[in-house]
């Protein structure tokens, strides 16, 4: 659904989901300030009903409520993948380790896709994605991965 700020707008569409700029979907800090964002709009459209300071009342506090519950949260580990690519013409091939997100950790084909996708920016061709792992894993292939290292 796109996003949209229009005060006219239904409550319903107003309170979908925020909108959040690609790739800081976990940042607690965007996501606060797309809530009060669109919870502005939200008690502005209310202020012109006649159910406006019930509604306003607990919208206000369901904001807040949400935003304690982020803020309690646990960070999720971070998610990381070390492979093997190549480039043709004149052949180079190289070891690296990457920064996933949560979506593409699941197993290694979804950690592939994005690998591939990132890879080829550069114009590297993936060949495999060795394992997936977690922090802890991350000092051990450091100087293994040199430059790839958390390069893409």
């Amino acid at each position: 659904m796109k996003c949209r700020d229009d005060v006219r707008a239904p409550v319903r569409v107003v309170m979908s989901q925020p909108c959040l700029p690609a790739g800081q979907t976990s940042d607690i800090a965007v996501l606060l300030s797309a809530i009060s964002r669109k919870m502005r709009f939200v008690i502005e459209y209310l202020n012109r009903t006649e159910h406006g300071f019930d509604m306003k009342q607990i919208l206000l506090s369901l904001t807040f409520v949400c935003a304690f519950a982020a803020m309690a949260t646990p960070a999720q580990a971070g998610c990381y993948a070390d492979y093997k690519a190549k480039r043709d013409n004149p052949l180079k091939l190289h070891y690296g380790v990457i920064e996933l997100p949560d979506t593409a950790c699941a197993n290694k084909a979804a950690a592939a896709r994005q690998v591939s996708a990132r890879l080829a920016t550069d114009g590297w061709v993936l060949l495999n994605v060795l394992s997936l792992f977690d922090a802890d894993g991350l000092e051990k292939r450091k100087q293994s991965a040199g430059q790839f290292f958390l390069r893409y």
